[in-house]
């Protein structure tokens, strides 16, 4: 099982990344999926989850200029940052697991998440 982020950067307040993370080994379309970040010094913070059926969930410091994404075909999820700010900046990691039972807050916390990816830079300049 491998999860590969990409799409990580540098950019200006104000702008937008996206961020991608292919998933190989198993087939993403039963599992829960999330992204977090965690800057140096600083907690994991849970920042946007989806479930299989597609239901989601964010972080209120997010929500409205972050959106999660899948492309089960491809086994691929995203992450579209819009409207950055400095503060964004942090490593960001994808993550992946299977829950028979879907609770958008628990998953943003990162419960039940199986599977990480390396982190992504993600850099904002003000």
């Amino acid at each position: 099982v491998q999860l590969q982020a990409s799409g990580g950067g540098l950019a200006q307040a104000g702008g937008s990344l996206r961020l991608s993370c292919g998933v190989s080994g198993f087939r993403l379309v039963n599992y829960n999926i999330g992204w977090f970040r965690q800057a140096p010094g600083k907690e994991r913070e849970g920042l946007a989850c989806m479930s299989s059926g597609r239901a989601t969930a964010y972080e209120d410091s997010v929500k409205g200029r972050f959106t999660i994404s899948r492309d089960n075909a491809e086994n691929t999820m995203y992450l579209q940052m819009n409207r950055l700010k400095p503060e964004d900046t942090s490593i960001y990691y994808c993550a992946t697991g299977f829950s028979s039972v879907w609770d958008g807050s628990l998953c943003v916390e990162g419960y039940g998440m199986e599977y990480w990816g390396k982190g992504t830079q993600v850099t904002v300049s003000s």
